[in-house]
């Protein structure tokens, strides 16, 4: 059976934005668009010269997706800011409280702005050993407990017993790093509960030798098909489903900028797109800012990047100045 993806190019805004097609039903378009059969190229063509035979893959390039757990952002026009709480001792980007400061720290996101606050107790930095589900539970319940009731509460985690832990305790939405792979009773869980899950793609299940040499012959086809396959191996529909490409879980520096410059081909997947490159390693490469603490403009700029490029949930640890940056970003595009 042939496989086909189509990756829409040259997105624009404004009257240019007329030209081509409309991009995920907002006020974006794109003029080009990239044919990729069987993983390889064959041909770039303007959108409105699309051939026949690949006309069935535009309906959820050119829809709205559903919105994410049923949420509106509180930023007319998205997208919805995802305020990362880290209740760890080791996080990468040296974040990480206990649970009186995680709750002080989550309730100043929401007042900031943050539609959605990702809570989290282990580290999955590059290297980071695991914690045992019961002490993940033990260090998330009472930061989940208290938040839950002011705002939207995700829970990010690869284990079952601690969705299924932060879910009775008022979370509604599950971030798995692994995609429902690392723990057998998780895809059970989440069809079962219902719940929203944000599925992410990483080279492999394991954050201890994710970086042993990442390579891929087109990063970006791979994540798309890994994702797609996910989806449907697991059943859900794709309005309880976002997709994450995973900056910086198995990738080079290369693979990173590639994810995300190539970012609206996951558009055909016809879910939200998560991008989490907030005070990524790659992006302190890149802007020479060794500490993650020292990263808010490299991580703005990857932020805004993202949403130009269709992303409709950005996960970071600067909740304000991503709101502040998104309404300067919103008002110039229109």
């Amino acid at each position: 059976m042939v496989e086909r993806i189509l990756e829409p190019l040259a997105l624009t805004t404004g009257p240019a934005a007329r030209q081509g097609l409309p991009f995920q039903g907002g006020p974006a378009g794109f003029l080009l668009a990239r044919l990729i059969e069987d993983g390889a190229e064959r041909g770039i063509l303007p959108a409105s010269a699309i051939p026949a035979e690949w006309q069935d893959l535009l309906p959820p390039i050119t829809a709205a997706p559903p919105p994410f757990a049923g949420l509106v952002p509180k930023l007319p026009g998205g997208p919805l800011v995802m305020g990362i709480v880290n209740v760890t001792p080791d996080s990468f980007s040296g974040d990480g409280v206990a649970a009186e400061a995680a709750i002080a720290q989550g309730q100043a996101m929401l007042a900031a702005g943050a539609d959605i606050l990702d809570i989290g107790g282990e580290s999955t930095r590059p290297g980071a050993a695991p914690v045992p589900p019961e002490e993940e539970i033990a260090r998330i319940l009472p930061v989940v407990r208290a938040l839950a009731s002011l705002g939207p509460v995700s829970i990010d985690t690869r284990n079952a017993a601690t969705m299924a832990a932060a879910l009775d305790a008022g979370a509604r939405i599950v971030n798995d790093i692994a995609a429902l792979r690392h723990d057998p009773e998780a895809p059970a869980l989440v069809r079962r509960s219902g719940a929203p899950v944000v599925l992410m793609h990483m080279l492999g299940t394991d954050p201890r030798t994710m970086q042993d040499d990442p390579r891929y012959d087109d990063v970006a086809v791979e994540v798309f098909t890994f994702l797609r396959d996910r989806i449907v191996a697991l059943g859900l529909p794709p309005a309880q489903v976002a997709v994450d490409p995973g900056i910086g879980f198995g990738k080079t520096l290369a693979h990173n900028l590639a994810l995300l410059d190539r970012l609206p081909i996951l558009a055909g997947l016809g879910c939200p797109i998560l991008l989490g490159a907030s005070r990524k390693a790659s992006l302190g490469r890149l802007a020479g800012a060794a500490e993650p603490g020292r990263r808010l403009a490299p991580s703005l700029a990857a932020a805004l990047t993202g949403t130009a490029r269709g992303a409709a949930i950005l996960r970071v640890h600067d909740v304000a100045e991503t709101v502040q940056a998104l309404k300067v970003w919103r008002a110039a595009t229109g």
